[in-house]
């Protein structure tokens, strides 16, 4: 039988109560580590990426259009949100929106289904669900809206309704 993989994205503190932090993106903390959970105890797989810039990030393509400094890589920003520090699986840097190398790594296995929770819906998950559909197009990519904030509830509300047109099944509380 063969294994899900659930993609946790971005779920680090500068996302959740820091620099670029939400309301909503608190939220969902105890939904994303419950989702997780499930995974484990269905012997399935979990991998996180991580937003990571250097002190350079102003100079970026990506500082200069949003030029608040998030995900230093070794500020504590960086780091994973408390509740999920501790947790076990692989890490996907990542110095743009999508990971490639997750995309690759993903579609070089063989997984049942591939499920993506975190932050930001209309940034980050987006980028990284359409290129998982791109590198895997006959394995159901799905997205938990409950698990999911965007920068606003409305770029929330549209990044979802983009992602069903590009056949990635969307759900609340999958």
């Amino acid at each position: 039988m063969m294994k899900r993989l659930l993609v946790v994205v971005d779920m680090q503190k500068d996302f959740i109560d820091g620099s670029l932090g939400t309301a909503e993106a608190e939220q969902i903390v105890p939904a994303v580590k419950e989702k997780i959970a499930e995974y484990r105890k269905a012997g399935d797989e979990v991998v996180f990426t991580m937003d990571t810039h250097s002190g350079e990030y102003l100079q970026t393509q990506e500082g200069r259009k949003l030029p608040v400094p998030h995900c230093i890589k070794g500020s504590a920003g960086w780091e994973l949100c408390e509740a999920l520090k501790d947790e076990p699986g692989q890490r996907f840097e990542k110095g743009t929106f999508g990971s490639r190398k997750l995309a690759e790594w993903a579609a070089a296995q063989e997984f049942a289904s591939v499920e993506v929770v975190g932050l930001c819906t209309d940034i980050c998950v987006i980028s990284n669900a359409l290129l998982l559909k791109a590198f895997m197009p006959e394995t159901p990519i799905r997205v938990d809206a409950s698990c999911c904030a965007g920068v606003t509830p409305q770029s929330h509300a549209n990044a979802l309704e983009a992602m069903k047109m590009c056949q990635i099944e969307v759900c609340e509380a999958c």
